[in-house]
Parts: C-alpha cells; structure tokens; sequence
C-alpha cells in the first residue's frame, strides 16, 4: 500500500477547475490596485494571487465566484483546508489576502459587506527565530572554498547577510550600486519598497572588496550585469539556489542542514546585537521592521540565552 504525504492529499483534494474568467480579471486588477497603492513585492503579490486563486478554483460551481462569496462559503473553504492539513500559518495568510481583497471591494462599492469581518485568525504556534550560537556562525561564514570565484562570492554573501541582517530576497536582488565600499555602508530596498542604509561591518567589507576585485569581473565576462552577486552563467542565484547553499556550506561546517536556514542569518544577526547590548530602536531600523512589536520577539530570544547562562554557569542556577 503506498502511503501519501499530507502535500499529496492536498494536491489530490484540491485538484479544481481552472479560475473563472470573471474572477480572474477581479484579481488581476485587485493586485494591480494595491501594488500602485502599496508597492508590494513581486513576491507578496504572487502570495495573494495564489491565495485568491485557491479561493476562486475552490468556489467554482459552489453559487457564485468570490464577489458573491458570503462568510459560511469562507468558513467551508477554511475547514476544507484544514482538513487537508493546511497549516495555521497558511491559513491566517489566506484571510490576511481575502481580507485585502474584499476591504477592496467595499472601497469600490461592488459589495456593501464584508464576508470576513466575523472570521477568526487561526491561534498561531509561538515559535521564536532560531539563531546559531556565534561559533556555529564563525565556521558557516568560513565554509565556503575562497580560492574559487563562486566560492569567494558565496563567502561575501554569507558575509553580507550576517553583517547586514538581510533577508534572503533583499540580498540576491542586490543591484551592484547598492553598495558603497568608500562610506561602508549598503543601500537596501525592503518590503513596501522602502529603502534603508545599512553599515557593512570591517570584515564583510573586506570580503565584499575581494569579491569584486577577484572574483566578480571572472563571473562577469565581458557583459554588463547589474546584479552585484552572480553565477557562472553571469545571473544572480534564486533563493532556492541560496537556500540550497547554506544547507550545503551548514554540512561542511559541521552544523546540521535541517537546524539552519537563510532567515536563520538574519535571526543570528538580530539576536547577537542584542546579546552584545544594541538598542531595540536601532535594530528595528537596521532590520528595517515597521513595527517595534515585530522587532521585539528578539528581546525573548536574548532573555532565553541569558537564562541559559545562568543555569550553565551560576553556582545555584
């Protein structure tokens, strides 16, 4: 009897028809709206469509396409995917985009109500960022092989990441001009487009200077590119490709793959400034969060290792 994961089950139950035409064009001009609103990444509008979509194959032939979707239509969609082992944490995304697109539609007037006004978000798992102690960091960081183009671009990367707390998006799409080796410092564009000015840190400068004196000239060729890190092929890695370079560099130095990831740079990033005494406000800003409450779980990271000091290391702990 062959057996099926629960992305099987998934795949198999929610099979649906392809999106109705009429819902279609809603969602396309739903994400054109909030992008020239808000200017959300690729990545943010490619998750509201997904989610809209999903909605959209779910409710065709079921009275209606999602304008006339009232909120016991939403509450069978939920438990259908609950049922398939969607995990909270997708679920409470999917009503964070369904809750968009229908305050969109109440703008518009195309609907007088709200069918998810009275949705309760699923209760969330409290999981803290997982960092790795700062040795674990100081062997990722040496992994990589520097006598080879990719792997000296690979150790400025990881560099880059560690020292700027840079979310994995924000750093393959580096364009080169971001950064400037004179100031030391590196211009990032986050989430909602917002720029910040982030320091690079003496050792990653120093990677950084390399990389482009050595390495990415090689990778280059002859062509102009304008991403600042790039493969052979001259095109900057996915984060796919990145993700699958730190599971491969965590193995080489002695850190086990499937306790590590690229958010996990960011998380050590955060969680180490704190630990060395930085002011929450300035990490905020160098994490470029919006809100003070986002940057705030790191506070609970840092108090879990102090208590993990005190119960090593005090002589009643």
């Amino acid at each position: 009897m062959t057996s099926t994961t629960p992305a099987d089950r998934r795949t198999q139950a929610m099979a649906l028809p392809p999106v109705p035409e009429s819902d279609a064009e809603e969602i396309t001009a739903f994400l054109d709206a909030i992008w020239a609103e808000n200017g959300l990444s690729r990545p943010t509008l490619a998750s509201y469509r997904r989610d809209l979509e999903g909605l959209a194959r779910w409710r065709h032939g079921r009275q209606g396409g999602l304008l006339q979707a009232d909120r016991a239509g939403l509450f069978d969609y939920f438990a259908a995917r609950t049922a398939q082992d969607y995990s909270p944490r997708s679920n409470a995304r999917l009503l964070s985009s369904l809750r968009a697109f229908y305050a969109w539609l109440l703008r518009r007037g195309v609907r007088s109500d709200d069918p998810t006004a009275l949705l309760d978000p699923p209760k969330l798992p409290r999981s803290l960022p997982k960092a790795l102690a700062e040795n674990q960091i100081e062997a990722l960081l040496a992994a990589p092989q520097v006598d080879t183009p990719l792997g000296l671009r690979d150790r400025a990367m990881f560099e880059l990441m560690y020292a700027a707390g840079l979310r994995v998006s924000e750093l393959v799409n580096l364009p080169a001009n971001a950064v400037n080796l004179r100031q030391g410092v590196v211009r990032v564009t986050g989430k909602g487009s917002k720029e910040r000015l982030v320091p690079l840190g003496e050792e990653s400068q120093h990677w950084l200077e390399k990389y482009l004196a050595e390495a990415r000239p090689k990778l280059a060729g002859k062509a102009s590119r304008t991403a600042l890190f790039i493969g052979g092929d001259g095109e900057p890695p996915s984060r796919q490709q990145f993700w699958g370079l730190v599971k491969r560099y965590a193995a080489v130095a002695g850190i086990d793959p499937g306790k590590v990831s690229p958010h996990g740079l960011r998380h050590s990033f955060a969680t180490h400034l704190l630990n060395h005494g930085a002011d929450l406000r300035a990490l905020q800003m160098l994490l470029g969060h919006s809100s003070l409450s986002t940057t705030q779980i790191y506070t609970l990271v840092a108090r879990e290792h102090l208590q993990q000091l005190h119960t090593k290391h005090h002589p009643r702990g």
